[in-house]
């Protein structure tokens, strides 16, 4: 009975002490060395902010990035990988108290000024559909390649074939038109591309983040435009048969064999007896009914190899950038462009419509001097 009354003593003595002990604790208070709640930043930057506890003992630190913890002390040092919109959390904390912090912070794309060229400098991929141009000039990866740092000719082929190019400095988004994306397009014969763009999010110099449909004058218009738009390509049993594909509403066709151009019109280096191409479709505007001298006609505006370059041509403005859900994004500027072969068409004698690029470079670029 002595011993268990010992044992009651020494609990009933433990807690007394720990709570004066308790008593005696201070809540923290902490200053911070970043006192905005907003933070601007670039891309592949460190965000450090360091907390110095003015009072407070036995201080627990916890920082973190959205959900993510980040950092158990009282520093946060952060590299933000890629554009975007992000929140800081931090809490200082001990058994008397806790102090919070939020911060928002918003980083942007980094910005490449200079460059030694005002034409794309850098090919990062070239997958044609199929054609009448394609595995030979101007449908081969050499024409694609032509085009850096000066004008040249590259055919994309049927619909969805397309080609992506960088440039060596930031484009950057200024009052009017801001690039210019050169074709070979007649008064009476368009072949429109749909244009993308992509800023550097995390500054790798790679095509790696956000595509961003620069929308023409067909956007949003159900007769003439669907995004979501796919066709698979099949590979003949011969280099002289018709290229059947099909789409992802339920239609067929072929991109059709005509005698000027007895090549093989699917890729020779695309080794799938099958691939599948993805973007937005623009309705044809072909008319076929006078077969020696069958028509397409332009749309008015927004559109690669679409109009004569004496009307404009394909000079296209950044600001006319939407997300994937079609919703206006703002881009400072852009690093990386995009060129797809808008239209699913047979022009008969003449072929499938194929957009043609001849050159893409930044209007802007003698005022980035």
């Amino acid at each position: 009975m002595k011993q268990t009354r010992t044992y009651l003593l020494s609990a009933i003595l433990m807690i007394v002490l720990y709570s004066c002990k308790k008593e005696d604790i201070a809540a923290p208070s902490v200053t911070l060395s970043v006192a905005e709640e907003t933070i601007t930043a670039f891309a592949q930057t460190t965000v450090r902010i360091e907390a110095t506890i003015i009072a407070g003992n036995n201080v627990v630190h916890l920082w973190k990035v959205d959900d993510q913890i980040v950092s158990a002390t009282n520093i946060l040092e952060y590299t933000f990988d890629a554009a975007g919109s992000y929140h800081i959390y931090y809490t200082a904390s001990n058994q008397a108290g806790e102090v919070k912090k939020q911060y928002t912070v918003n980083i942007a794309a980094p910005v490449r000024e200079g460059g030694a060229s005002e034409y794309v400098t850098a090919l990062f991929e070239f997958v044609p559909a199929p054609g009448q141009f394609i595995n030979k000039a101007p449908g081969n990866l050499a024409s694609a390649e032509g085009l850096l740092g000066k004008k040249g000719m590259v055919s994309l082929g049927a619909w969805g074939g397309y080609v992506v190019y960088g440039f060596d400095h930031s484009v950057p988004d200024k009052e009017g038109n801001d690039i210019e994306v050169m074709g070979n397009a007649l008064t009476e014969w368009s072949e429109p591309g749909i244009i993308y763009v992509m800023s550097d999010d995390n500054g790798n110099g790679k095509p790696d983040d956000t595509w961003y449909e620069l929308a023409g004058s067909e956007f949003g218009n159900a007769a003439t435009y669907l995004r979501n738009y796919e066709v698979t390509y099949f590979r003949p049993e011969s280099a002289d048969k018709d290229v059947a594909w099909k789409d992802n509403k339920g239609n067929t066709g072929f991109v059709k064999k005509n005698t000027f151009h007895k090549q093989a019109y699917y890729p020779e280096w695309i080794t799938a007896d099958s691939y599948t191409l993805k973007g937005s479709w623009l309705q044809t505007k072909v008319d076929p009914s006078r077969p020696t001298y069958v028509v397409s006609l332009p749309y008015d505006w927004g559109y690669a190899d679409n109009t004569v370059e004496a009307t404009g041509g394909g000079k296209v403005n950044i600001s006319n950038a939407v997300d994937a859900k079609g919703n206006k994004v703002n881009l400072k500027a852009i690093d990386f462009i995009k060129v797809q072969t808008g239209v699913l068409a047979d022009g008969g004698w003449l072929g499938e419509v194929s957009t043609e690029v001849t050159g893409i470079k930044d209007l802007h670029f003698s005022a980035n001097k």
